[in-house]
């Protein structure tokens, strides 16, 4: 985005860009996966929101939001930009864009913002007006005149902390005490946001590495394997080979409802998957759960904002095994993320993997978790 304002002196402009100290694009700092146990120590701990990360580039001339992949991604979301377009000249914030239904993160909802640069202008500003985004500050990479990445997390914190923000950003929650990162880990799903972040408190801003922990809550469900969609590659006979699973759980009246896959299998767990389902396989005019479900059952291939029609490579198989998953939360009925597949669970019927196994995630405001 354009920053607005009349002309500059060659004076007033040399020190604008003096002002700017690390220009885009500039990797983001990643973490490590650390389980589900926040680790004890010399830790800041904030929520793990649950968006698009984004750094956010005050320059002289224009405000750049750059995307994990390293794209200017200001136009698609122009509201942001606006706001960001007052932050002091040289600043360089690192963040989560989200937006907030119904009072918690809903990341669908966000994804549906991204649209083609074709679009800039109408669309993409009713998108905004409809579904306005928010930026949620968790690192300061630099202030004016200023590199801070050498500084430690804590301090970093501190200077975000006295930044004066715009309206639409948001400065995000930190604790040093774990006791209360294990109370936030326990609470944070219910307001659709993903685990909790441990910085070390000297710890440095390292573009591309991995330095930080991420602790995500682990849940194991026994669900039933209706279905799976083939892998991108072939098998070695050239036919199709399992390359996620479709997973179902029954609900009260004992209909079968689609609540995600698992994934993420080596090549020789996707032959050994498409040897044992490969007998289960229904042909088209066989009847399955998920064929003319009544209204109500959420099934696999249905039309979303994702896809714009039915997924017909899916193979659909006899819903009779039961296999045990691994799933950090599940969110209206569906898991958050791809689960884990961890064994097989022979000893289960079908009939017993049902909805009542789950956790109850009380909901909470995404404004109560801004205001801790």
């Amino acid at each position: 985005m354009t920053r607005q304002g009349g002309g500059v002196d060659d004076g007033a402009a040399e020190r604008a860009d003096a002002a700017v100290t690390i220009h885009p694009p500039c990797p983001v700092m990643l973490a490590k996966a650390g389980g589900a146990t926040v680790p004890l120590g010399d830790y800041l701990y904030e929520p793990k929101w649950d968006g698009f990360r984004c750094l956010i580039f005050a320059l002289p001339d224009r405000v750049v939001m750059q995307s994990r992949s390293e794209e200017d991604i200001a136009y698609a979301f122009p509201e942001v930009a606006a706001d960001a377009a007052q932050l002091p000249v040289g600043t360089v914030l690192d963040g989560e864009l989200a937006v907030i239904h119904e009072g918690r993160i809903d990341f669908g909802v966000l994804s549906s913002r991204l649209r083609p640069r074709s679009e800039a202008g109408g669309n993409i500003d009713v998108l905004a007006e409809r579904h306005p985004a928010i930026f949620i500050a968790f690192d300061v990479l630099a202030l004016p005149g200023r590199d801070l990445r050498d500084m430690g997390a804590l301090l970093r914190h501190q200077a975000l902390a006295q930044l004066h923000l715009p309206a639409i950003m948001h400065l995000t929650p930190a604790t040093q005490d774990a006791a209360v990162a294990v109370r936030w880990a326990d609470v944070l799903a219910g307001a659709g946001l993903d685990g909790v972040i441990a910085k070390p408190v000297d710890g440095t801003y390292q573009p591309g590495v991995r330095a930080l922990t991420k602790v995500k809550p682990e849940h194991t469900a026994d669900v039933v394997v209706a279905g799976w969609r083939p892998h991108k590659q072939p098998g070695a006979d050239g036919g199709p080979q399992v390359g996620s699973l479709l997973l179902g759980v029954h609900d009260d009246a004992g209909r079968l409802h689609h609540v995600g896959s698992a994934s993420s299998f080596s090549a020789a767990k996707r032959r050994e998957l498409t040897a044992e389902l490969g007998g289960l396989a229904l042909a088209d005019d066989v009847p399955h759960p998920w064929r003319d479900a009544p209204a109500g059952v959420r099934i696999p291939d249905t039309p979303n904002r994702w896809r714009r029609s039915a997924d017909k490579d899916l193979v659909l198989v006899k819903p009779e095994l039961v296999a045990e998953v691994r799933f950090d939360a599940m969110i209206d009925g569906r898991f958050r993320h791809v689960a884990r597949l961890l064994r097989w669970r022979p000893d289960r019927t079908p009939d017993s993997c049902t909805f009542e196994q789950f956790p109850t995630i009380e909901p909470l405001p995404v404004t109560d978790v801004l205001a801790w």
